[in-house]
């Protein structure tokens, strides 16, 4: 009787290192979850846009940002000064692309349609953007921001 529970517990330890590890503990779960960060902090930085929150949006770009449009590069300074009139109706980001830089950071692209108000005249729009975000004493900032106009 012992030498069956012996190898009852034998198979039991034997089956529990057999088990195939969580999906967690792959690469590709966290380059996923860091996909789901970075798309998490864009949008939250578009939906301060829209309630008009400037205070978060301003809190999630880094001091040394760089921001591109149409008009050309411009600095955390000059984007705050620039969205203090503008607010977003609406938006819908699709063909959302990740490429993971390093487990604090990574790079989204993706096709942002927007409706809103800048500086009082009412606005549509479809635009291409690339977003830089990454992590800096663990909180999440975007460095690096570009729009391209879509046709």
């Amino acid at each position: 009787m012992s030498r069956q529970i012996w190898v009852i517990l034998t198979l039991l330890v034997a089956l529990g290192y057999a088990q195939p590890k969580s999906p967690q503990s792959t690469p590709a779960s966290s380059a996923d979850a860091l996909r789901d960060q970075v798309i998490a902090q864009e949008r939250a930085g578009l939906d301060a846009l829209k309630t008009g929150d400037l205070t978060t949006f301003g809190a999630s770009t880094a001091e040394d940002a760089i921001f591109v449009d149409a008009h050309g590069p411009a600095t955390k300074a000059e984007v705050m000064e620039h969205t203090a009139a503008f607010r977003l109706n609406d938006y819908t980001m699709a063909e959302v692309k990740f490429i993971p830089l390093s487990a604090e950071s990574g790079l989204i692209v993706y096709t942002l349609a927007e409706s809103g108000n800048n500086h009082g005249k009412d606005f549509s729009a479809r635009v291409h953007v690339s977003s830089l975000w990454l992590k800096r004493s663990g909180k999440w900032l975007c460095e690096f921001s570009q729009e391209t106009g879509a046709r």
